[in-house]
């Protein structure tokens, strides 16, 4: 029988000797996992990868808009946008034929293009006659070519292409290629592009968000709730679920996989990182299991908040969204984890968060981290000071 032990040390933020010794050996670097979905953590992603191999980034494939919304429509499938771009951003850039690769998966067919027009790029980009692929080496080249011609043989005639990242296509073909399931390709496509990292999807399943106004307003959809491709919530969010369907409000849930319930207990770290507060920090937390494993986790866990205007998080103060964070991660647990839900709130030393609830916090049993964290860009982060004030927690 194995005893747990918690070990403390005194810390320096940032630790720039313990930074420095992940940079010279990043393949031993720390297990830091991300709960993030949408793009707000990329470029975080492209910097943290120097300084570590082992990050695990869980990522929510609950999106409903843009391009992804008439894949999961067409296909009954999870959401691959942000699977797609976060594999992109902790790719090997100096693996061969990479630059090649990460053009073809950015790439987006024209929005104002006739649908005979985009229908034979594609068939170029099956053939691997378009000048996006004909560079690719093999097998990438193959793989790819592949995954679309199953995507292709696929769709109606009148499938909208218009504006589609290639990059989603082709995971679209890819999980039709394995059974409907995402785990598979994803893997595939980490060993080819040797990502410097572990990309998965929280749930492997073809689910919906649902949420509940305080005005008692029943909104259905990741795309409706964001305030970017529509309007702005008409009320502050009550409470959020998973949803089967889009069409009327049927609550459902899931367990995680046990690898991905594994990847939260063994974290060395585990960052709430900055992002659409409900749809992809919050989101992430829904499945069943999540809050259990993070609260059975003894290690930091640590919320580095937005900056600037989330339209989401409207009506929410930061020592609101601290208390919703807690109570999701908590509620889950069901006072059977060990250990709580979250330890340190990270911020810039200078920016201004709202008013910092002394007592609310000691409740919680949270600490306030101040420490420089925002650049010559005063509205967003500097991606090397997040990883190095990361880096200095473990």
């Amino acid at each position: 029988m194995t005893a747990s032990l918690c070990i403390w040390r005194r810390m320096i933020m940032p630790d720039l000797v313990r930074v420095h010794r992940y940079q010279s050996l990043p393949e031993q670097g720390p297990k830091v996992l991300f709960f993030s979905g949408g793009s707000a953590l990329n470029k975080i992603s492209r910097i943290f990868k120097q300084y570590s191999h082992h990050s695990v980034h869980l990522v929510t494939p609950f999106d409903s808009g843009g391009s992804s919304a008439r894949l999961r429509a067409e296909f009954d499938m999870p959401a691959v946008g942000d699977l797609r771009s976060r594999l992109m951003a902790l790719a090997d850039e100096t693996v061969m034929g990479q630059p090649q690769v990460y053009e073809l998966f950015t790439h987006r067919l024209a929005q104002d293009a006739v649908s005979q027009v985009l229908k034979g790029q594609l068939q170029q980009l099956v053939t691997g006659d378009h000048p996006l692929i004909e560079n690719i080496p093999n097998p990438m080249k193959s793989l790819i070519q592949t995954q679309l011609a199953v995507m292709q043989s696929h769709i109606q005639d009148d499938f909208d292409l218009r504006g589609a990242s290639i990059g989603n296509l082709i995971m679209a073909g890819g999980y039709l290629n394995n059974q409907q399931q995402l785990d598979p390709i994803v893997f595939l496509f980490s060993r080819l592009v040797k990502t410097l990292g572990e990309v998965k999807t929280t749930l492997d399943a073809s689910l919906h968000l649902g949420v509940e106004l305080n005005n008692g307003e029943v909104v259905l959809g990741q795309h409706q709730i964001t305030g970017k491709e529509v309007d702005v919530l008409s009320s502050p969010i009550k409470r959020m679920w998973l949803n089967q369907g889009l069409r009327e409000v049927n609550p459902t849930n899931q367990h995680i996989a046990d690898d991905r319930k594994e990847a939260i207990e063994n974290a060395d770290l585990i960052c709430y990182p900055p992002g659409s507060f409900y749809s992809s920090l919050l989101a992430n937390l829904l499945p069943e299991g999540v809050g259990r494993a993070i609260c059975n986790n003894p290690n930091p866990k640590v919320y580095l908040p937005n900056l600037g205007t989330d339209p989401e998080q409207q009506g929410l103060s930061l020592m609101e969204r601290i208390a919703r964070l807690v109570l999701m991660v908590t509620a889950d647990a069901k006072g059977k984890g060990r250990y709580t839900a979250l330890n340190y709130v990270l911020l810039d030393d200078e920016y201004d968060y709202g008013e910092i609830d002394s007592e609310l916090l000691l409740y919680l049993r949270v600490e306030i981290i101040k420490t420089p964290l925002i650049g010559e860009k005063k509205d967003r982060y500097d991606e090397e000071r997040v990883t190095q004030a990361l880096l200095s927690f473990v």
